[in-house]
C-alpha cells in the first residue's frame, strides 16, 4: 500500500545520522543505478552532507575498501592504511584552501 500523501516520510543521512525529511534528503544507490528501483533499499545524505561530498569518480573505490580492510580492523589502522595505499597508487592528496 502507497504511504498516505499527508504523510512526511523521514529518512537518516548515512553521513552525520541525522533525522530529515525524505524531500530535504538526497537518495542514492549503491551502485549508481537510482531509476531501476525494485527490490532495493536506498541510503540518504542531508542537503549540507551532500553539499561537502566530493564529485571525483570512484570507479575503484569499493575494490580499494576491501583490499585496504574497512570495517575489519580500528579507525586509525584503516585510514593509515588507505591514506598510504592512495599515495601509492595517486600520488600525495592535497588539502583545498
Amino acid at each position: 500500500m502507497w504511504p498516505s500523501r499527508t504523510q512526511t516520510e523521514t529518512v537518516t543521512c548515512l553521513a552525520c545520522g541525522d533525522q530529515v525529511t525524505r524531500s530535504m534528503a538526497r537518495e542514492y544507490d549503491k551502485y549508481g543505478d537510482r531509476w531501476n528501483r525494485e527490490e532495493k533499499a536506498f541510503e540518504y545524505l542531508c542537503k549540507s552532507c551532500d553539499d561537502e561530498l566530493c564529485r571525483q569518480p570512484r570507479e575503484d573505490l569499493e575494490d580499494l575498501l576491501v583490499e585496504t580492510r574497512a570495517g575489519e580492523t580500528d579507525r586509525e589502522s584503516f585510514l593509515s592504511r588507505y591514506l598510504h595505499t592512495v599515495e601509492e597508487r595517486y600520488g600525495r592528496l592535497e588539502e583545498e584552501s
